[in-house]
């Protein structure tokens, strides 16, 4: 304040100033005009000068008093405000010791032990006062102190009893609780938007009676509506097997907490015959308007689907949440789809300029026959295709060294820098035995084509690729080659296939399906009776698989100490880094659901900087969600048969 009393002083003696240098200037004037007036005018100015300082000196007085009233009013105030603080206020120091609190703060913490919330605060601060250079910060969290939650704000600054490590904080506390329940209700009533779809709906309508019909109807749509009444939400029938669920978002926890148990109750409908009802479900919390909400929801059942049904998604906070997924695929009978597909992709493989193949990273012999398939399709169309190498594993080896001395293919598999090199914006990008981006053995080839066609049968995960041209995906399917060679059978022209592509076609099958055991279906052996009219040697095929003696006493060692979980999951480790620890815990894993009463087999191998954990399954255990949920903790590499 002394400072601003200066100010006020110095303004006003700059103005007087100003006004007695005018008079002396007009009283100069008249002096040159009339000298006889020269004394007059002296005695005049002085005059003017000692009244000037008399009512400078007053008016100096005047100002001074007033301001040091004011001050004085200002700190009354103040220091009045302060004590009588609406909000529970307290000062103390990084020490812990309180300097003073508020009658407020006393009032409202008295039946609280609140210095063991003031400690953690003065924790927090002296954290952030290590990592700052800075005098004076301020301070503002939120911390719930019995059934009421408050906003504290303040600063703390340099204490001036000299001591260079300790600092002294204001804090206010305000009661936001009313806003926090506020936000709440009005978080819980948001809307969630659902689908609900039955998987095979189709399938049983065409095989059960006609007269049984009408119930299985009613009994699905009664449970259906019965589940959505429990949330209050509101359901209705959009088709033959397609609702759309709506309701708050205060039932979402509730519905998690019951870990959808409408699946099961669906799967419990008595259908004649050995017939079993399963429902798709996604849910999604993300859109600025219901519209939005439901796209959101479509793109998660699209997800639900891709990863075999009986199951549930809900996408929120930006990521997918699954449920359930127990139930074995059911196998489509009919092919329309593949007829379709198959002359979508021909169009666009003669729309294009060139062709470029690829599969997934640690490439298997699967991932590799349905790139020789897709290349000969291709070919037979007159376009040039080449497959990127993804040669992995002894068994792949084993086969990319008969496939070199085929003339054809010498210069058919490049590598990642050609296949840089070689896509363009008219470039058909083919993707085989993998819909992951991130898993794809050259991710950049994705960012330079737009033209994208996917063709693979594994269980769908949250890391697809987004928006393809062309989309084969079917999870029945025992392998991505039986997708080609039904592609290849609905050719408009004629697919010729060399002895190395069925042979290899033939390999992808019957390693997918453990040798015709697992996952097989009609359709499966459909294919596999294609490529044996096509002439495929199965002894041949047989040869490339054969361990050596040495793979082999690796797996049984693996086998032989595996430990038994639950009477029901065996797990193993490979701890030896080796360039095919990929295909041996693969094929541990495989063999050790040759063992009776396991399930379920996890066998873990050393990747040096990361770790590969491979998950098998025969029962009602799901080692996709298992692995996927593993993912979000560690950095591996996984690869599973689901179950």
């Amino acid at each position: 304040m002394p400072n601003q009393n200066r100010k006020v002083i110095e303004n006003l003696m700059s103005r007087t100033k100003i006004y007695i240098v005018i008079i002396a200037i007009l009283l100069i004037v008249l002096c040159a005009y009339e000298p006889k007036f020269i004394v007059f005018a002296i005695i005049i100015f002085l005059a003017i000068i000692m009244y000037s300082y008399q009512v400078d000196k007053k008016r100096k007085a005047e100002i001074s008093n007033h301001i040091h009233e004011l001050i004085g009013d200002v700190n009354s105030a103040a220091k009045n405000t302060l004590i009588n603080s609406p909000f529970p206020l307290v000062i103390l120091e990084t020490d812990g010791n309180i300097i003073w609190k508020s009658s407020k703060f006393v009032d409202e913490f008295n039946s609280t032990d609140i210095n063991s919330y003031l400690d953690e605060i003065v924790k927090e601060v002296k954290q952030e006062i290590v990592h700052s250079n800075e005098e004076k910060r301020s301070i503002m969290k939120q911390i719930k102190i019995g059934k009421k939650t408050y906003k504290v704000l303040g600063e703390y600054v340099k204490s001036k009893k000299g001591k260079n490590n300790e600092y002294m904080m204001t804090l206010y506390f305000i009661d936001n609780t009313e806003n926090i329940e506020l936000y709440s209700k009005y978080i819980s009533s948001q809307t969630c938007v659902g689908i609900i779809m039955v998987d095979n709906y189709e399938e049983i309508i065409q095989r059960i009676s006609a007269e049984a019909r009408p119930q299985m109807i009613a009994s699905l749509e009664k449970t259906i509506y019965d589940w959505a009444k429990l949330t209050g939400g509101l359901i209705t029938k959009t088709e033959r097997d397609t609702f759309v669920y709506v309701f708050e978002r205060g039932y979402l926890e509730q519905i998690e907490n019951s870990k959808f148990s409408i699946l099961d109750t669906i799967k419990e409908i008595k259908i004649e015959g050995r017939q079993q009802l399963t429902v798709s479900i996604a849910i999604s919390e993300e859109g600025e308007s219901n519209y939005a909400k439901y796209k959101s929801a479509l793109s998660a059942l699209d997800i639900a689907l891709g990863r075999g049904g009986d199951q549930a998604v809900i996408r929120e906070n930006g990521r997918y949440v699954f449920y359930g997924g127990r139930t074995q695929e059911i196998e489509k009978r009919t092919k329309v789809k593949a007829r379709i597909i198959s002359q979508a992709l021909e169009e666009l493989i003669i729309a294009s300029s060139n062709v470029i193949i690829m599969g997934h990273t640690n490439g298997d012999i699967d991932s590799m026959g349905s790139s020789l398939g897709i290349y000969r399709l291709a070919k037979t169309l007159n376009k040039e295709a080449n497959i990127v190498d993804n040669a992995s594993g002894q068994a792949l080896t084993t086969f990319m060294e008969t496939l070199t001395k085929n003339e054809e293919y010498k210069n058919v598999i490049i590598t990642k820098a050609e296949a840089i090199q070689k896509t363009g914006k008219e470039t058909l990008l083919i993707i085989v035995d993998t819909h992951k981006k991130t898993y794809v053995e050259v991710p950049e080839l994705l960012e330079l084509t737009s033209k994208i066609v996917v063709i693979d049968h594994h269980r769908k995960s949250t890391e697809f690729i987004e928006n393809p041209t062309l989309t084969f995906h079917e999870v029945y399917a025992s392998s991505a080659a039986e997708l080609v060679i039904e592609i290849l059978q609905y050719c408009e022209k004629e697919v010729k296939l060399l002895e190395i592509e069925t042979e290899a076609l033939y390999a992808g099958i019957m390693v997918d399906t453990k040798n015709f055991t697992f996952k097989t279906g009609v359709r499966t052996f459909e294919a596999a009776a294609y490529l044996r009219k096509c002439g495929v040697d199965i002894i041949k095929v047989k040869k490339w698989f054969q361990s050596d003696l040495e793979s082999y006493n690796i797996i049984s060692e693996i086998v032989r100490n595996a430990e038994i979980i639950n009477g029901s999951i065996g797990i193993s480790i490979y701890d030896k880094q080796d360039k095919d620890t990929g295909v041996i815990c693969a094929k541990a894993a495989d063999e050790l659901l040759t063992i009776s009463d396991i399930t379920a087999s996890f066998v873990i191998g050393n990747l040096g900087e990361k770790v590969c954990i491979s998950g098998r399954s025969i029962g009602d255990i799901n080692v996709q969600v298992i692995l996927e949920k593993l993912r979000r903790w560690r950095s591996y590499y996984a690869c599973w048969s689901p179950s």
